[in-house]
This record gives structure tokens, sequence and C-alpha cells, in this order.
């Protein structure tokens, strides 16, 4: 063979659902090690905010199905494997009670190409937010409540939907 060829890796994929909070750098680092077909890799980091509409939000807590949760994650992660030649993909969720300013979630897809690596990014919290089995409740100023879906996110996954 000539000095030409290189090697194909396969797709790595990171779930993991989790109370305590992570290392964004150190997951992107994880993704990328070793790795030399990765030319990019696109990540979205969702946070706790203190509001929601005109309410003060002071902590959300995530409840979830342990094992139903991490099979759905990696069927999303799967799926952006099928539709974009990725090189890996993280899904890092957390679950449990978090204050305004914490990190909740973290998706990321590397790519040899950058288009690649942002429409998969994409697809993934657009999917994650309408089928991963998760529920939120709110505790406000006006007392808890559990968050609804969201026509907004609805439409924002109905992008990806094939046929």
């Amino acid at each position: 063979m000539g000095g030409d060829a290189r090697s194909v890796e396969s797709p790595r994929i990171l779930v993991r659902v989790q109370r305590e909070d992570f290392d964004v750098g150190a997951t992107l680092d994880e993704l990328a090690r070793a790795r030399h077909d990765i030319g990019g890799i696109t990540s979205f980091v969702g946070l706790v905010r203190d509001i929601h509409g005109d309410r003060r939000v002071g902590a959300l807590t995530l409840e979830h199905f342990p094992g139903m949760t991490e099979r759905e994650l990696n069927r999303i992660a799967g799926e952006a494997h099928e539709r974009w030649p990725l090189s890996a993909v993280a899904i890092i969720h957390r679950f449990g009670r978090m204050e305004p300013g914490e990190r909740i979630v973290l998706c990321a897809a590397a790519s040899a190409h950058r288009q690649a690596a942002f429409d998969a990014c994409a697809f993934l919290i657009d999917f994650l937010k309408t089928q991963a089995p998760f529920w939120k409740l709110e505790d406000t100023d006006a007392g808890a409540h559990w968050v609804e879906a969201r026509a907004s996110d609805d439409a924002a996954a109905a992008r990806w939907r094939k046929g």
C-alpha cells in the first residue's frame, strides 16, 4: 500500500446519565483522544435558567427511568451516526435537583467536516428534548410544577423527521 492509506476508526458513542456535574473540556478531549479522523467537534451545553416565562425559577429537578433513558439516548446517538459521517457522539444528561446556572446536558458530535458535526449536534439536542424520557419539576416563586412539552421543541425535532 502507498503512503496515503488511512485507517478509518469505528464511531465512538459516549452516553452517560448521572447526578453529578460533568467537565465539558474533559469530555470533548475524551471524544477526540487518539483520533486523527476528526476535523471538528460541535457541542451544546444546556443550563438551568433562573426564569421560565414570567416565573422565577429557584431549582429544577429532573427525573428519569434508569435503563430506559440510557437506551433511548443510545438510540438517538446511533441515529445521528446513521445520518451523518460522524467519528464520535457524546450525550451526558444529569438528573436530580439543580439550581440556576448549573449544567444539565452536553451533546457533542465529532466529524471530519464541520457541517456534519453542526447538523448532528442540532439533531441530538432536538431529539433529546422530545424523545428522551426525562421529566422536569420546576420550583418557582409561584410554587412547584411539572414542565409541559413545548410545541417549539416538537417543531424543531420535526425538521429531522424522515419522510
